[in-house]
């Protein structure tokens, strides 16, 4: 039983965690693609790793300040959302898709290879470049805080203290918008982009518009990951990562502002409750280590949400705060 309580103590910590952040901001930008205008980006981990490189880069290799670094980051997700966007976005939803998940692999590729490893590190990455951000924290960061049940070191809450904080402004910026002319426009778009085209609108404009502000949200869950961590390795933006964004969005509920919040929030949580739980279960011959050993555990645990996943699909497809209609998607 005290095992059982240290494991949900420790997803707890997984729940606020600033994974839990870099899912959230990940989830928020493909809930403005594929929730609010219909478009089909499988490839949100690249957005994400422009954000975290554009940092490392910047501090670590250039000898620039951190805020300049998260300049960097902004304007590259940006040209990227322009080069994606500009030979698909007239075509199906398809080609946008085969598009974006070929071009986050080709870019983290590129980013570990021999010729690279000047600027990015190659596989061993980039490192030390959070300092900055860290020394801004306005307590001991030092010093470790017990919450939860579980100890944060200064560093940790500083990060999820600022990264918390910008996905409500994210959210925010999302309610705004999807209440405003533009949203409306874009959510019709989602329905029925024939239709709109007829009523004199840009679809075009809309759906780039639309690829470059949830690109945006991507390069800033980036960020928190790299600072999060301390480090920016290629093979941590992996497009499985991107999945895993679609999984949260889910489940908490597509074309909803705190869907993507609260979907990320869970899942972080299902997942490392599961891993501690079997772990500890396994420790104590709950379950002999004939059935399932240690080092099975973190694949099963991704069978078991997938399962769940599954379920919420067939019984509750909108998710836990989604309406049923807003995911009747005719992908065009």
């Amino acid at each position: 039983m005290a095992d059982l309580l240290n494991a949900f103590a420790i997803a707890g910590k997984a729940f606020f965690g600033f994974q839990a952040i870099f899912f959230a901001l990940l989830a928020i930008g493909i809930n403005v693609h594929f929730g609010y205008t219909g478009l089909l980006n499988f490839g949100q981990i690249a957005f994400a790793m422009l954000g975290g490189f554009g940092i490392a880069i910047s501090v670590s290799q250039w000898g620039l300040p951190f805020w300049v670094g998260v300049l960097v980051g902004v304007p590259a997700a940006v040209v990227l959302a322009l080069l994606l966007g500009l030979p698909t976005l007239r075509l199906r939803a398809d080609y946008l898709a085969i598009v974006t998940i070929a071009t986050a692999e080709g870019l983290r590729l590129v980013f570990r290879s021999v010729s690279a490893t000047p600027v990015t590190g190659g596989t061993r990455g980039l490192s030390a470049f959070n300092r900055d951000f860290i020394a801004l924290a306005p307590w001991d960061t030092a010093r470790r805080y017990d919450l939860l049940g579980t100890t944060w070191s200064g560093g940790e809450l500083w990060v999820c203290t600022v990264g918390w904080i910008l996905v409500a402004l994210c959210s925010l910026l999302v309610w705004a918008l999807m209440r405003s002319p533009w949203g409306r426009v874009v959510k019709a778009i989602r329905e029925d982009e024939d239709a709109v085209r007829s009523l004199g609108k840009n679809v075009y404009a809309y759906k780039m518009q639309a690829l470059v502000l949830g690109g945006i949200f991507g390069a800033f869950g980036g960020m928190v990951y790299a600072v999060g961590t301390g480090s920016a390795i290629p093979d941590q933006y992996q497009n499985a990562n991107t999945f895993l964004a679609y999984a949260a969005l889910i489940l908490g509920g597509a074309a909803r502002v705190l869907g993507p919040v609260i979907g990320s929030m869970l899942l972080l949580f299902i997942l490392q409750f599961a891993d501690t739980g079997l772990r500890s279960l396994i420790a104590n011959g709950v379950i002999p280590s004939e059935l399932l050993s240690s080092t099975d555990v973190a694949q099963l645990r991704y069978v078991l949400v997938g399962i769940g996943l599954m379920l919420l699909l067939v019984f509750r497809p909108q998710g836990i705060f989604g309406d049923r209609r807003e995911v009747m998607l005719d992908a065009r």
